[in-house]
């Protein structure tokens, strides 16, 4: 499941065994993403809360089909696998259109998502690929490109910290050999409410 040591649920104890009841799924499965902190627990309650808060918190503008688009597309590009498959497969129970759930991946693979999206979504799935690659490039202008289209601050700091927060997890990933055996995929946080809601649904 990764190239280090990772406790199962079954014999977590402890802190870590708190953590796990409150993030597990289905048959206690704890996502390897989240398991790959076991043995620093207390980075996984940083992990928790910032994938919580930037992605599926009540009080963002987005709906969770596009926040999850920006995050498949980052993690494609990222060229994590694992990071990619479950959230496409997230982002397709939230968008409830398979046909263009599928869509969407097929124009993400073949670097063809303008096609298919609008040139306002574009916009911000331009600003997803150059935070990505090229942090250090982005200017000023590039946020008032976004403005341009109508986004307001609020909603490009949003897009900023779900980007970012993919990033972190496709390293986190990647740099651990984490993949996907054993797993149920695209199970999320379900009550958008409750910051402290971590369960995976």
């Amino acid at each position: 499941m990764s190239w280090i040591q990772m406790i199962p649920f079954e014999k977590a104890t402890g802190k870590l065994k708190s953590i796990y009841t409150k993030i597990k799924g289905p048959n206690n499965q704890i996502d390897n993403v989240l398991g790959i902190h076991s043995l620093r627990p207390h980075t996984l309650t940083g992990h928790m809360s910032l994938y919580k808060n930037t992605l599926h918190h009540s009080d963002n503008t987005f709906p969770n089909w596009f926040l999850e688009l920006l995050g498949t597309y980052t993690s494609f590009i990222n060229k994590c696998d694992y990071c990619y498959e479950h959230h496409f497969a997230g982002m397709k129970r939230f968008l409830q259109n398979d046909k263009k759930a599928a869509a969407i991946r097929k124009h993400i693979e073949n670097d063809s998502l303008a096609t298919l999206l609008s040139e306002k979504e574009m916009a911000l799935v331009t600003y997803a690929k150059k935070l990505t690659f090229a942090a250090a490039d982005l200017t000023r202008g590039d946020i008032d490109t976004l403005r341009e289209f109508s986004y307001d601050d609020g909603e490009i700091l949003e897009v900023n910290q779900v980007v970012s927060y993919f990033n972190y997890a496709n390293r986190t990933v990647l740099g651990l050999g984490v993949n996907t055996k054993n797993e149920i995929l695209g199970l999320s946080p379900s009550n958008k409410d409750d910051e402290r809601s971590w369960d995976h649904r």
